[in-house]
């Protein structure tokens, strides 16, 4: 139930700050939504264009993995001896207040890490187009997050500006219409009240 409040001038003023400070809240949360979609949009179409590179790179390298593994037999001794990914690191940038994920892979130039005895040239293809995909793949990782945490945050933030746009200034237009119409009211009631004693006066 919403609580009493008693027609004067005080509370309409109060009243009526509230209400402006409730526009002018509903004003920036939807000017923050708009950027917040832009920067989701741009993130979006950027995602895209990578996940095809990944496709395309991914068909090129199992096939080259295929290749190698007709012409040497199975080649996970080699595969081995490939080193672990530890050049990976991760900060963030704040977009309107929003932490965005900020994926980092080292690059180092790319070295061959088995022998040339047991490999040729189709594995050594494989092994390039690998680690192009594990390039994009940390690209489209932080894309990927950004795009989630940003939704998320679209979500709250439109949830914050129907509270205002359909609830919060409704109330609050209501409750200063209310005060006013009740201090008119008795601005009126005074007015004739003070009629009344005047005419009383002058019969006097």
């Amino acid at each position: 139930m919403a609580q009493q409040i008693f027609p004067t001038k005080g509370n309409l003023i109060n009243t009526k700050k509230s209400l402006e400070l409730a526009n002018v809240g509903f004003e920036l949360l939807d000017r923050k939504r708009n950027i917040i979609i832009r920067e989701m949009m741009t993130l979006i179409d950027r995602a895209a264009h990578v996940q095809e590179q990944i496709d395309d790179c991914y068909e090129q390298a199992y096939l080259a993995l295929q290749r190698a593994n007709i012409a040497h037999g199975v080649v996970s001794d080699i595969a081995a001896a490939v080193p672990e990914e530890n050049g990976l690191s991760l900060t963030s940038r704040s977009v309107m207040g929003i932490e965005i994920p900020i994926v980092r892979l080292e690059t180092q130039p790319l070295e061959l890490s088995y022998g040339f005895m047991f490999s040729s040239a189709l594995l050594d293809e494989a092994y390039i187009k690998f680690d192009s995909v594990k390039k994009l793949t940390a690209q489209l990782a932080e894309i990927e997050n950004s795009v989630y945490r940003l939704a998320t945050a679209v979500n709250k933030t439109q949830k914050r500006a129907n509270a205002l746009k359909n609830i919060i200034i409704p109330r609050l237009s209501s409750t200063v219409k209310t005060i006013t119409d009740s201090l008119e009211e008795k601005e009126r009631e005074d007015f004739s009240r003070l009629k009344v004693i005047k005419a009383q006066n002058q019969k006097k």
